[in-house]
């Protein structure tokens, strides 16, 4: 029976810090800002807007509902995008309340995936909006595949921001590192074209992004309603890869946390 209250007190513990680290990072995201959420919405729609103008007026794209294709992949990316390009400084960000008060630090950037991922969650109906706009409609399969897809993505977001977040702490040049990752990362990942115009030699290295899998989930999850089963295995399976490297490699560093910072 104390095991289990125990278990209980410290499981409450940690939901609580999780929330009180997620409102810290909303009050700061939107402090004396006017816009507040719309931000988080409205960053992805521009790139949108920007790559129709770019590839579907000028290039011409042979790409159906177009502004759509590009908003279902965007929106996905930008709460991994968000997430990752925050965490090099999640831990120093934090440095006064790691130094003084004894908690599980990988709470911290939990928090921030959490965070973000509730941001694309609220931007879900701009979706609604743009498919009801292209004479489409919601399918009953997102019950199914939002929670699903959310859940790996939190995953691999989790884990790899863990990953740089720890290391960052020893090695500051990794900041700087990131952001050249996620650029390289956004082209070679298919948000504003289409994976069937990859040609078929460079079909492996597609297949080696762990964000492939989970885009071309997202995209016919929202357009079309289609579920792919494999590539959720595999979007689960990096998800899970990278979360047990992030979990490994934070456990190696994190006693040493204190005295870097």
């Amino acid at each position: 029976m104390k095991v289990t209250v125990n278990m209980d007190k410290r499981l409450q513990h940690f939901i609580d810090l999780i929330i009180v680290f997620t409102q810290k990072d909303l009050k700061v995201r939107y402090k004396n800002s006017f816009l507040g959420y719309l931000w988080s919405v409205g960053h992805p729609l521009a790139f949108a807007i920007v790559f129709y103008v770019a590839f579907k007026l000028i290039m011409r794209v042979p790409i159906e509902n177009y502004a759509l294709f590009l908003i279902c992949g965007l929106f996905p990316w930008q709460w991994f995008s968000n997430s990752v390009s925050a965490s090099p400084m999640i831990f120093l960000g934090n440095a006064q309340i790691i130094k003084k008060i004894n908690f599980p630090r990988n709470i911290i950037p939990f928090a921030l995936i959490l965070h973000d991922m509730l941001h694309f969650i609220l931007a879900v109906p701009v979706i609604i909006v743009f498919l009801y706009s292209s004479g489409l409609k919601p399918h009953l399969s997102w019950i199914i595949g939002i929670p699903i897809l959310i859940l790996a993505q939190f995953c691999l977001t989790y884990g790899i921001s863990l990953i740089i977040a720890s290391i960052n702490l020893f090695f500051r040049d990794l900041e700087r590192l990131t952001v050249i990752f996620i650029n390289i990362l956004f082209y070679a990942t298919p948000v504003f074209y289409s994976e069937t115009m990859i040609p078929s030699r460079y079909e492996l290295f597609l297949k080696l992004n762990p964000l492939t899998p989970l885009i071309i989930n997202w995209r016919g999850l929202f357009l079309k309603g289609i579920i792919l089963w494999d590539s959720i295995i595999l979007s689960l399976c990096y998800g899970i890869i990278f979360l047990a490297i992030g979990l490994v490699i934070y456990k190696k560093l994190s006693w040493r946390f204190a005295e870097v910072l």
